[in-house]
């Protein structure tokens, strides 16, 4: 006779009085129950299966005799009868008496209700022990038990204010899930929320934001982000507040930051806030979990180019500590995938060069990201962050000379350190501050060994960088809060370039300090209406420059369903990457960190406003947002000019008119999405030959057409991009070749094949054993396999005939992904 766990089905209907069972399970167990005479008196039980564990036995007599078994210490269970459901009620208030707060959640185990407007409520709960929470959007949550509350007296409950402001979630599962909008104008990514996309398995924040409209990668790599027709230099990159100046693992094939500790990402085109500084095109801000967890939790994994593990490590009640690593699988196995990256990154380089006389390459790297989470009180917080990123290539250059064969080594090396230290306090429910600092090193080094002119080349780019931020949010009113603050950043970069024969050394060093002063005023008058305005002054030391950035956000409800939102902003950066010669570094990795020096590299500067419309109803959503923005004091050594310009040192600006827009169908498994982005992006170079012509990375055109399916714990998602092809410059058809050099027509009147890749990706979640879970998942990228070119180039040839150079982007790449949660 016996039952079968879960559903509890019963062979046989004879039974047996609960206290003899009880007796049984104490002698088995080794426990002790204790209980009320009368609670278990006439209660009868079919005998239970042997092979139950205490947790199944205990969950079984709690459905069959419907009494509480509660575990106690020292191996006691206390047993008693439930109690009859009984109901609660309160009066919710703002902490200063000046508010009824309505539309407050409240919440038992088994029921829930909202607050009316005079912010009264009534609460049917089954157990005086229950947990009772109550929730209002921009207030701090309240936990009480249930028998806190008097049975004949709805009692005031004060709700104290928020003292930090968050942008209001918009439009929710924009594309696919954890994907939302603010009312601010950014984007917001949860991954612990998170759907899927196609062609990802992992959530990879630089991957996941080009699948919105307007973000595109002229070259398919995450170093090269192009938003709004800029480029990657001028994207401000954050983790944890913490600026990075490497963004991309395998030179930019995938980022260089761990996809398992960050939790939250935000994504900025426009309207940005006034307490961040550098880029003039966008802001990406990758954030790790702010909590501290009580539980531990570890994850490993593997796919087909790393693994990585995860650790969420509990120290007291108070803190926690995350650690996460991640190192490339090469030494083990060369998979396809690997095979693919490798392929593309050494296009055009002196690795391409040697592979046919030598195997001996090696490529490596890793990352380690370090988070301490501590909770001094209730009203103190402390951050702790460290990042460690490296890559390196190291290869044996061989030569025939004098009919011997002569080798040496050259290598590449580009790694990042990172720290910082972060202080929230609260200090009443009104005023809450901010303090951090930060210290981030970037280090790009190459030897490269020239055996036929007996030559060892030497280059080196360095960037330290130090910042201290202070700011405070005061909340002024129910509707308004105040942000104010104080920022330092000093910023220095070298140069190195060292030739032994013949002998040569350069190097340059140079830094700059800025003082900064930012403001923002919060106002949500109501409900429908959003507005930040703000400004930020820029004091630079170097230059005795004063620079003032106004910034804005709005955002109204029209009708029922429509939004229309304004946004604004003035913005400048100090760095910017250049590219002295296309084969610097090896040819890998071209762009050198460089500073601005008031005079051929001058502090870039950026204008942008823009406008749109969205449409929200039943699962439709319509995005439509027309911008217009233009960037001054850029110089032709950033842009990678590959022309006639090449080697043209010059100063310009770039003006881009664009729009952008989504069509997205949310069903209840199922989203479909279809975005289409147009760009008219021009150069203009006063002192070139051409003063204006279309920019290295106008796409004017681009579509994209994806669907996602999520069913329990399957996830499925297949979509495709087209674009139009890049601009480029072909020489003349007569006279192609003049002086040795290459006869070209006008700068960038021609253009590229069309770009077009179709990728799958698939997941799925299932449970190994208790309180192991694993997710296994396959993606392809570039399913048909078209060989898209993304650059071409000419050089001269022996016969003084132009000799066209084509790179191509990925050819068919499959990832495969397995993890081990606990």
């Amino acid at each position: 006779m016996f039952f079968v766990f879960g559903s509890y089905s019963q062979t046989s209907s004879q039974k047996i009085p609960l206290s003899n069972l009880i007796t049984e399970i104490e002698s088995r167990f080794e426990l002790k129950f204790t209980y009320a005479d009368d609670t278990i008196e006439g209660v009868f039980i079919v005998p239970i299966n042997q092979d139950w564990s205490l947790d199944q036995i205990i969950e079984f007599l709690e459905e069959e005799t419907k009494l509480v078994f509660n575990k106690l210490a020292n191996n006691f269970v206390a047993i008693y009868k439930r109690k009859a459901s009984f109901f609660i009620c309160g009066n919710l208030k703002d902490r200063t008496g000046s508010f009824l707060l309505e539309g407050a959640t409240i919440q038992a185990k088994e029921s829930s209700t909202i607050s009316d407007r005079e912010g009264n409520f009534r609460l049917k709960v089954s157990s005086p022990k229950e947990t009772i929470i109550i929730g209002h959007l921009g207030y701090r949550t309240v936990y009480r038990l249930a028998d806190s509350f008097k049975s004949n007296d709805c009692a005031t409950i004060y709700m104290d204010p928020k003292t930090e402001t968050l942008s209001e979630v918009l439009i929710s599962n924009y594309i696919t899930k954890g994907i939302g909008k603010t009312t601010d104008g950014s984007f917001q990514i949860d991954y612990d929320n998170f759907g899927i996309l196609p062609g990802l398995i992992e959530t990879d924040v630089l991957q996941t934001i080009q699948a919105l409209p307007g973000i595109q990668s002229a070259d398919e790599t995450v170093s090269n982000l192009n938003i709004r027709g800029g480029t990657h230099d001028q994207n401000l990159i954050l983790w944890d507040d913490i600026k990075l100046y490497q963004s991309g693992h395998f030179f930019g094939l995938i980022s260089a930051i761990n996809p398992l500790i960050t939790k939250k990402a935000t994504l900025i085109k426009n309207g940005t806030n006034p307490e961040f500084t550098d880029g003039v095109s966008g802001t990406i801000i990758m954030n790790t979990d702010n909590k501290v967890n009580d539980d531990f939790k570890m994850s490993i994994g593997t796919n087909m180019i790393n693994a990585d593990v995860f650790s969420d490590i509990p120290i007291g009640k108070k803190s926690s500590l995350q650690l996460t690593a991640r190192k490339s699988i090469r030494d083990l196995v060369k998979t396809p995938t690997y095979s693919q990256y490798f392929d593309r990154i050494s296009q055009d380089s002196e690795v391409e060069d040697q592979r046919e006389l030598t195997s001996d390459i090696g490529f490596d790297f890793y990352d380690v990201n370090l988070r301490l989470n501590y909770d001094l009180s209730s009203n103190d917080k402390l951050r702790i962050n460290f990042l460690g990123i490296s890559n390196e290539l190291v290869f044996t250059e061989n030569a025939i000379i004098n009919a011997n064969l002569q080798s040496r080594q050259s290598s590449l090396v580009q790694n990042s350190i990172a720290g910082g230290v972060w202080y929230q306090r609260n200090w009443n429910n009104k005023l809450k501050t901010v303090l951090q600092a930060y210290e981030t090193d970037y280090r790009l080094k190459s030897i490269n060994a020239n055996l036929q002119q007996e030559q060892r080349f030497l280059q080196e780019n360095k960037v330290s960088e130090t910042g201290i931020k202070l700011k405070g949010y005061y909340d002024i009113a129910k509707t308004v809060t105040l942000l104010g603050g104080y920022q330092f950043i000093e910023t220095g970069v070298s140069n190195l370039n060292d030739v032994d024969v013949p002998l040569f050394i350069e190097k340059r060093e140079r830094v700059i300090r800025t003082h900064s002063l930012f403001s923002q005023v919060y106002f949500r008058p109501i409900k429908k209406t959003s507005l930040n305005a703000g400004f930020r002054y820029n004091y630079n030391e170097k230059f005795n420059s004063h620079i003032i950035e106004p910034r804005l956000s709005f955002n109204q409800q029209l009708l029922k369903h429509f939004n229309l939102e304004v946004l604004a902003e003035f913005k400048h950066q100090n760095t910017t990457q250049i590219i002295n010669f296309q084969n610097d570094f090896l040819g890998i990795e071209k762009r050198r960190w460089i500073l601005a020096n008031d005079e051929d590299i001058p502090v870039v500067k950026s204008q942008q406003v823009s406008t749109g419309i969205t449409y929200n109803r039943k699962g439709w959503l319509i995005n439509a947002e027309g911008y217009l923005k233009k960037v001054k004091g850029i110089t032709a050594r950033s842009q990678g000019f590959q022309n006639q310009y090449e080697f043209v040192r010059g100063i310009g600006d770039y003006m881009v008119k664009g729009l952008d827009f989504l069509l997205n169908k949310r069903f209840k498994d199922i989203s479909a999405w279809m975005s289409y982005s147009f760009v008219d992006n021009q150069y203009i170079f006063d002192s070139f030959e051409e003063q204006e012509f279309p920019n290295n990375v106008r796409i004017r055109h681009a579509v994209t057409l994806g669907s996602s399916y999520a069913f329990n714990n399957v996830k499925l998602a297949a979509g495709l991009n087209w674009r139009s092809g890049l601009p480029t410059t072909r020489p003349l058809q007569e006279n192609p070749v003049i002086d040795d050099g290459i006869n070209y027509q006008n700068a960038n009147s021609s253009r590229l094949d069309e770009y077009f890749r179709f990728d799958v990706s698939a997941t799925y979640d299932f449970t190994i054993s208790k309180g192991i879970k694993a997710q296994t998942g396959l993606s392809i990228w570039n399913l048909t396999n078209r060989e898209n070119i993304i650059n071409t180039f000419y050089e001269v040839d022996q016969q003084s005939v132009p000799r066209e150079e084509i790179e191509f982007s990925l050819g068919i790449t499959p990832n495969a992904t397995f993890r081990m949660s606990f």
